[in-house]
């Protein structure tokens, strides 16, 4: 049971960087971590979590592993917790 966090490398609101944070086992455990880190649930977008780089420190520091973009969503696929978006047609 790991969370992983991505580094931030999307640009987003308030002109800052964002990471991906997600668990490879469950979604409770991705819930339960990001109380832990003081995420909003607003953040949560379908299989994870929108942060900013002002919290990837404190992300790894609390226990996520720091991997790569391609690594995260290669795990997130592997525990079948991957959700994608619908499009609209």
């Amino acid at each position: 049971m790991t969370v992983l966090i991505d580094p931030p490398n999307w640009p987003g609101p308030r002109g800052l960087m964002w990471s991906h944070l997600v668990s490879d086992s469950s979604l409770e455990e991705l819930h339960d971590f990001a109380v832990r880190l003081g995420v909003p649930h607003r953040a949560f977008d379908r299989d994870h979590y929108d942060v900013p780089e002002t919290v990837h420190a404190r992300a790894v520091a609390l226990g996520a592993q720091a991997v790569s973009s391609r690594e995260l969503l290669s795990r997130l696929i592997s525990a079948g917790l991957r959700r994608r978006k619908r499009h609209q047609p």
